[in-house]
């Protein structure tokens, strides 16, 4: 009965790990040396080891401190204070309280009251189908007024979407306001950002050691091709030219890669998958000898800045956690086919160093430690207007091949608490499946775990 497995990043292992507790035999295969994918470690040349791509856990991830807790990590998690910032028209402007909220510039006594009202709207929005056939724009512009738009919303819907925002709907925006309210707890509002010492790779590691020790298989370094149908059913995965059979395969990679595995499905569902689109990334990490700012995130405002914010991690991480550097990310998100998805390393750590002294007229090259540049084309799926019915199921056409991707993470975005949840859920998919008499039946982490 042992399920194949295709990827070893936070979704696929999180999936392994709910059906080892569930007692089904599984098998995971990996084509990088390392668990992870985007939620995996970097090394840096000292040997210190980081996530290569920023993330942070909230106080209000129920699920996925729910899987902290039930995998005895609770003391590695670590949270600390944040701060937020605005970069307008060549100046820091701090926004963490109701004093620098009132001293914002580009905003009147009229555009801060909108502000507000629109970050108290998106609290009382509890179906978000509502907004499922409004854009982001035409939302924005509803409870916030033209000023903060063109000034605020604008400029950092550009840098998120590449310029192309004009088709999304105002779930994201809602999704996002939602999201960043839970950061603030307490008495005093203060907003708060939490880490695992070690980083994603300690959760991973956790995961990973309780489905070896079921006796179960992750295999690094192990390129699948293929996905094997015969007669419409799923028998099993094609490696180094041989098959493997499965009694059931799930795939967690990103629709597009996913495509290329199942040249045999049938082609109505191989021209459905064309549909599903992602967001890029480029994103060099700054590793530095000291603090850049005092803020986790600097949201963007000049549209000239080529990258889409500056965050600061170690604003809440202890540097000590990170072999005693800071390290600034500097993402820049791109729309699919963007030239600079196809620049050199060179080019894109001239370019990025060249706009950082602008913003930083005192930077000190001389305090970079190393610069990293990463990059990815499949990051963040992109979802349209009236578009949920583009979004590929977990059950697939073909007969016990399931899918498990970010695309399928809606309105929710894509985080370690949505994707460790949507695993699970397509845990139970896969054991009504596969396993209809006992699914449910034995001890399973729930849904929604009580903190």
């Amino acid at each position: 009965m042992t399920i194949g497995i295709v990827g070893g990043g936070i979704m696929g292992i999180t999936l392994g790990y709910m059906l080892t507790k569930r007692g089904m035999p599984v098998e995971i295969l990996e084509a990088s040396p390392e668990l992870g994918g985007l939620a995996g470690p970097l090394t840096l040349p000292d040997g210190a080891q980081v996530d290569r791509f920023y993330h942070a856990i909230l106080s209000s991830d129920a699920y996925l401190g729910g899987l902290i807790d039930e995998l005895g990590l609770r003391d590695q998690l670590r949270f600390g204070e944040t701060k937020t910032s605005f970069y307008y028209k060549g100046r820091l402007h701090s926004m963490n309280n109701i004093i620098e909220f009132l001293r914002f510039p580009p905003l009147g006594w009229i555009d801060r009251f909108r502000l507000g009202l629109t970050v108290l709207a998106a609290q009382f929005i509890s179906d978000w189908r509502k907004l499922e056939t409004i854009s982001v724009e035409k939302w924005l512009l509803q409870w916030s007024g033209r000023g903060t738009f063109d000034n605020i919303w604008r400029p950092m819907l550009n840098a998120k979407f590449d310029g192309g925002f004009e088709n999304t709907p105002a779930t994201y925006i809602w999704s996002r306001l939602v999201r960043m309210k839970s950061t603030r707890g307490g008495a005093s509002q203060k907003e708060m950002a939490g880490y695992l010492i070690g980083g994603y790779a300690t959760l991973l590691a956790a995961m990973a050691r309780e489905i070896q020790q079921a006796g179960n298989l992750i295999q690094l370094k192990t390129p699948v091709s293929e996905v094997v149908i015969e007669n419409g059913r799923a028998v099993g995965l094609r490696v180094n030219g041989e098959l493997r059979r499965y009694e059931a395969i799930a795939v967690t990679v990103q629709a597009p890669i996913f495509r290329r595995l199942i040249p045999t499905a049938p082609t109505e569902y191989l021209n459905f998958l064309d549909k599903t689109t992602y967001l890029g990334i480029v994103c060099p990490l700054l590793v530095l000898d000291g603090p850049l700012t005092p803020y986790w995130t600097v949201n963007i405002t000049d549209t000239s800045i080529p990258f889409t914010g500056v965050i600061e991690t170690t604003s809440y991480i202890d540097p000590a956690h990170v072999g005693g550097h800071n390290l600034v990310y500097l993402p820049k998100y791109t729309a699919p086919g963007s030239s600079l998805q196809k620049l050199s390393d060179e080019q894109i750590r001239a370019m990025w160093i060249e706009n950082i002294k602008r913003m930083f007229p005192d930077f000190d090259e001389r305090r970079i430690r190393y610069l990293l540049v990463h990059r990815e084309k499949y990051v963040e799926p992109l979802h349209g207007l009236n578009e949920t019915h583009l979004i590929p199921s977990v059950a697939t056409p073909v007969q016990r091949l399931f899918l498990a991707t970010t695309a399928q993470i809606y309105p929710a975005l894509t985080n370690g608490e949505s994707v460790t949840r949507h695993a699970a859920q397509t845990a139970e998919s896969i054991l009504a499946t596969v396993q209809p008499a006992t699914a449910g039946s034995t001890r399973s982490l729930p849904l929604a775990p009580k903190r």
